[in-house]
């Protein structure tokens, strides 16, 4: 983040210095609810220069703050009050920290808990509560700790795995005056990497006649170097969710985001070297309790922790997966032709047709709306069949721009993600996905993108149940229940809160419906049902 001037007095609460301090480190949004508890927070919000965002939920607050983090590359922050505030937010930072996102979350806590009972928002152990989902939880009980934990938080988000981190400082702190925050330094970059692990690499690939590369979201940001090392190899590839357009929408030796497919275990087994970036190659990704190879298999990332257990791993390295590719491309990489691309778009072609058969009539809408919508479009995704989907067959053409919350599994997702990636990326294309029963985990965040003015057209697939789990419950021959809700007028609740509102009935009237969004000044909730797909 760029560096900045404190630009505030020497001596002011501490609340209001932690403000500045963080708008001199390049923070310009912040998300979040004020209450009496953390009111001191907001004193320096306005004088700073930094925006506020009003969430309706705390859970709302955390998800903008996550899509802000997806969108920008830069952290997201949170403000939140003691107690149930930041109980509310622990969702959103448990999704945080399975997808690797840099999210800042700081709250007041009470000044004695130990001691003292019946205080309002009372928690037993509020920073150890925060800690079971966050990379770490502090509590900063004066202002030098304070500047320092946030500064460690800014410091770990660049160089290393970007997980969330909790900050709670006592309510008194808080009030009390001190002195500004020291100047910011220049952040760590990441460690390199030693040539002769490069050189150890770049061999493995040369020796091999038909390498394979699965570039997982530790890979995004270095998209363009890998693409150019996939091509010079002539390699083959796979992308996982997070993964999706690092090889762009076209690459001929590319099998997309189909990992979890089973036959792509038996395609894996063909590989006599496997590379894989950036990747947990967890269950998330698989679905199946192994890869499927027979081959070495080198495993490159950033995190130790997946690394040092990581089993059938033939080599690991620990890198940053930017510095790897760029240093990969000064060695001579050698074609392959093991690969041919005609095997490769038929092994698309029948799980594209696999993911339809599943969940019939998606797919063709995948291809409607991603006709009406511009390559720069950024998609944000709730846990909704709809989405399962369209992860498979919506071709990605640029990486980093399709969000789901894949390894927390959390409903409730997508709107509020989708106004945080809005506001990072204002005037630029984002659209939010949602099933019904998730979009009701979040609703209430309406009111935010109607008061920001937010052109977002929110994708409702609405099939009148939780269809997914009475699909699980039906395989494992247990009678479906409880899988059925009341719905509202969808349209009648959006229009309620001031957006606008379709129930396009043709493919074309979903095209001009989602075009129109684009640019409406205010969201546009967009019904979808099962019908559409046969209209």
């Amino acid at each position: 983040m760029a560096d900045h001037t404190n630009g505030f007095c020497a001596q002011a609460p501490l609340g209001a210095q932690i403000s500045h301090m963080l708008k001199a480190r390049g923070v310009d949004t912040i998300f979040g609810i004020p209450g009496v508890h953390n009111q001191e927070m907001y004193r320096g919000i306005e004088e700073a220069g930094i925006a506020h965002v009003l969430a309706r939920h705390e859970q709302g607050a955390g998800f903008m703050a996550d899509g802000y983090a997806r969108a920008s590359g830069t952290p997201g922050v949170a403000y939140v009050i003691t107690g149930p505030g930041l109980c509310n937010i622990m969702t959103p930072m448990g999704q945080a920290y399975s997808d690797s996102v840099p999210v800042l979350v700081l709250s007041s806590c009470l000044d004695e808990v130990a001691a003292k009972s019946g205080q309002l928002h009372q928690m037993l152990d509020q920073c150890g509560a925060a800690a079971c989902v966050c990379e770490w939880s502090f509590e900063a009980r004066d202002a030098q700790s304070a500047y320092h934990l946030v500064d460690r938080a800014l410091a770990e988000f660049a160089s290393r795995r970007a997980r969330p981190r909790h900050i709670q400082v006592p309510i008194a702190a808080l009030e009390g005056v001190a002195t500004a925050a020291p100047a910011a330094r220049p952040l760590a970059a990441a460690p390199a990497i030693a040539e002769a692990l490069v050189d150890q690499v770049a061999k493995a690939l040369n020796a091999a006649q038909k390498p394979l590369v699965i570039l997982g979201g530790g890979a995004v940001r270095a998209a363009k170097g890998w693409r150019q090392v996939v091509g010079r190899l002539g390699a083959a590839s796979f992308t996982t969710y997070a993964g999706r357009g690092i090889m762009g929408a076209e690459a001929p030796l590319d099998f997309g985001s189909y990992l979890a497919r089973p036959e792509s275990a038996g395609v894996i087994a063909e590989a006599d070297l496997v590379l894989a970036v950036g990747t947990e190659l967890s269950e998330n990704d698989l679905w199946r309790e192994d890869l499927g190879h027979d081959a070495p298999l080198i495993r490159v990332d950033i995190d130790p922790a997946q690394l040092g257990g990581a089993p059938n791993c033939d080599l690991p390295v620990l890198a940053d997966a930017g510095a790897l590719a760029e240093a990969l491309l000064t060695r001579d990489l050698g074609m392959k032709q093991g690969w041919q691309a005609a095997s490769v778009a038929a092994a698309r072609a029948r799980w594209r047709a696999e993911s339809d058969g599943e969940r019939p009539g998606v797919a063709p809408l995948c291809d409607v709306l991603r006709a009406a919508l511009p390559e720069d479009v950024m998609v944000y995704s709730d846990m909704t069949q709809f989405a399962y989907v369209a992860q498979e067959v919506w071709p990605m053409a640029h990486p980093g721009h399709w969000h789901h919350p894949s390894g927390f599994g959390t409903l409730g997702y997508a709107l509020p993600a989708a106004i945080g990636g809005a506001v990072a990326r204002r005037g630029k294309p984002t659209i939010a996905i949602a099933g019904d029963y998730g979009f009701q985990y979040t609703v209430q965040e309406l009111g935010t993108a109607v008061e920001l003015g937010l052109s977002l057209p929110i994708l409702l697939w609405d099939n009148g149940k939780l269809k997914e789990i009475e699909d699980s419950m039906v395989r494992a021959q247990i009678a479906p229940n409880a899988v059925i809700a009341h719905n509202p007028d969808f349209c009648a609740l959006a229009r309620a809160y001031g957006a606008f509102a379709e129930a396009p009935r043709t493919h074309q009237e979903l095209q001009d419906a989602v075009r129109a969004a684009l640019s409406a000044g205010r969201p546009t909730l967009i019904y979808m049902t099962p019908a559409l797909a046969a209209a």
